[in-house]
């Protein structure tokens, strides 16, 4: 034995471990069942339509963390006039890397009133963070050079509905 606990005191002790050990294990196997579900694609979320003048997009919406940390990973393409909307509760600086995603992307950060702040080609597979010069409410990846190809550039400004 490698300690000594008085008898009555045994049974505090079994059940303080006993709940330690399952503590242990359940976070374990928590972080186990992430690891596994982290190697395969958001499944497809729902959608709503950005406009911007005559220019429309339809978008997935990552709104939650788990949809956000795994965004565009795994997906094999992104068609013309799709994209994904990465939703933040409030204003703040953020950083997007291309970890475990092939696809060339382009990502504009966007304020609360729906304005891009900020156009940048990203590089498939890339763990570099590209940082957003100031707080943004929003993130929109598309396929690499869409923003110009349909003349939208930094200041254009997105509706964007009310997401709840």
């Amino acid at each position: 034995m490698l300690f000594n606990i008085p008898q009555k005191k045994n049974n505090f002790w079994l059940s303080t471990i006993l709940m330690l050990l399952m503590f242990f294990a359940g976070s374990c196997s928590g972080k186990s069942e992430q690891l596994r579900t982290t190697d395969k694609p958001n499944p497809k979320l729902p959608t709503t339509k950005l406009r911007s003048g005559e220019v429309s997009l339809e978008v997935e919406l990552a709104k939650t963390e788990e949809q956000r940390n795994r965004g565009m990973m795994f997906r094999k393409s992104l068609d013309e006039g799709k994209g994904m909307l990465f939703v933040f509760d409030s204003d703040q600086k953020m950083a997007f890397w291309m970890k475990n995603t092939s696809i060339p992307l382009s990502l504009a950060y966007i304020g609360s009133d729906g304005t891009i702040f900020q156009i940048l080609d990203l590089v498939p597979f890339s763990e570099d963070p590209r940082l957003s010069e100031r707080s943004i409410r929003y993130a929109l990846e598309v396929p690499q050079g869409w923003f110009e190809k349909v003349g939208i550039t930094v200041g254009d400004r997105f509706e964007i509905p009310t997401l709840k």
